[in-house]
């Protein structure tokens, strides 16, 4: 039983720590532009952080990335230890990231410890293999959605405003930038907060097997204050920001107007809704990072700083087996306790 609550404690505080570390991701953008300051960004971001939660469980009606990331692990390998070594790793990578100023994926980082954990203990047969090579492929494929809509958005919006005045237009961007935000605020709120969802109903899936409190049988008997938990969670965090990576994402990747900061942030923002019906679980930071690559594009190529991108690509590749490993190392040193 004290496990479970270190376990739903740890996956809170990895929640938390999700919020600040991709807090960049939904304010860059805004803040780069100077249209909020970054207090004022962050309480915008974490206000819709929040705001994911009723759309969730009142609009949508399920929460179903939760229950994808709960199948990484065939449920007769899942193991409160497993778990508890895969959030320790998550913790540590993301913390390791965050210092170093890199947007890495909180979402692979979770889902590489899961694995990486039950691997050590019972080999790749514990592991859901097709589920871990869809959430794998969204590497590639999230950033390259984010880009390919970013440029097609940014197509758009040129030909239609090509005859407006550009302080006007420049006006109405600073403000629209407040509602894509919100909408990628809201994307992300919907897609990192039920990462952790999943990840606490494992825990509470085994606990079940092991005939104890607090336990449940499925994901779908999964008690209404673990979501409300990691939804507030993850806005709390955001509102503490991640001042280094908004740097990153913010600057120096490529420069962005009101204008193109619209479009990234509209653009990441229909990713994350298009992955959250598939229930597949993505990165916000790929997601994002892929728009405004996009946005940069759009001027001319050498307007995208390749180098700094090359780095997150490598970030981006390497968190998986990563995270893994360590989560490997965590439970071979708690296996000893046992």
């Amino acid at each position: 039983m004290t496990l479970l609550i270190t376990i739903i404690v740890l996956a809170l505080l990895f929640d938390f720590i999700n919020g600040f570390h991709d807090a960049a991701n939904s304010i860059a953008t805004i803040v780069s532009t100077k249209v909020l300051t970054p207090f004022q960004a962050v309480l915008w971001a974490a206000f819709f952080n929040f705001v994911a939660f009723f759309i969730a469980k009142y609009i949508i009606g399920e929460f179903g990335i939760a229950n994808t990331v709960s199948k990484t692990v065939y449920e007769e390998y899942i193991t409160l230890p497993i778990i508890f070594s895969g959030v320790v790793a998550a913790i540590i990578w993301n913390l390791i990231t965050w210092w170093f100023g890199i947007p890495s994926s909180s979402s692979h980082t979770l889902i590489g410890g899961f694995a990486g954990a039950a691997i050590m203990a019972t080999g790749f047969k514990a592991i859901h293999a097709s589920v871990i090579l869809t959430i794998a492929s969204f590497i590639v494929l999230a950033p390259l959605i984010g880009m390919v809509m970013a440029i097609l958005l940014t197509a758009l919006l040129f030909r239609i405003c090509k005859k407006a005045n550009p302080h006007k237009a420049n006006i109405w961007f600073r403000h629209l930038q407040l509602i894509s935000s919100a909408l990628f605020s809201i994307g992300h709120g919907l897609n990192d907060s039920q990462k952790v969802m999943g990840i606490i109903a494992a825990a509470m899936i085994a606990a079940n097997i092991l005939g104890l409190e607090m336990g449940i049988a499925s994901i779908a008997d999964l008690p209404n204050w673990v979501a409300f938990a990691c939804f507030s969670m993850i806005s709390l965090g955001t509102m503490s920001g991640g001042w280094k990576i908004v740097k990153t994402m913010g600057s120096r990747i490529t420069k962005v107007t009101p204008l193109e900061g619209v479009v990234a942030e509209t653009a990441g923002a229909l990713t994350l809704y298009l992955t959250e019906w598939l229930k597949i679980p993505v990165s916000t930071t790929h997601t994002i990072t892929g728009a405004i690559i996009g946005v940069g594009a759009t001027k001319r190529l050498s307007a995208v700083r390749w180098g700094v991108t090359t780095k997150l690509l490598w970030a981006w590749i390497l968190t998986i087996p990563v995270s893994a490993a360590m989560a490997a190392g965590v439970y071979l040193v708690f296996s000893f306790f046992l």
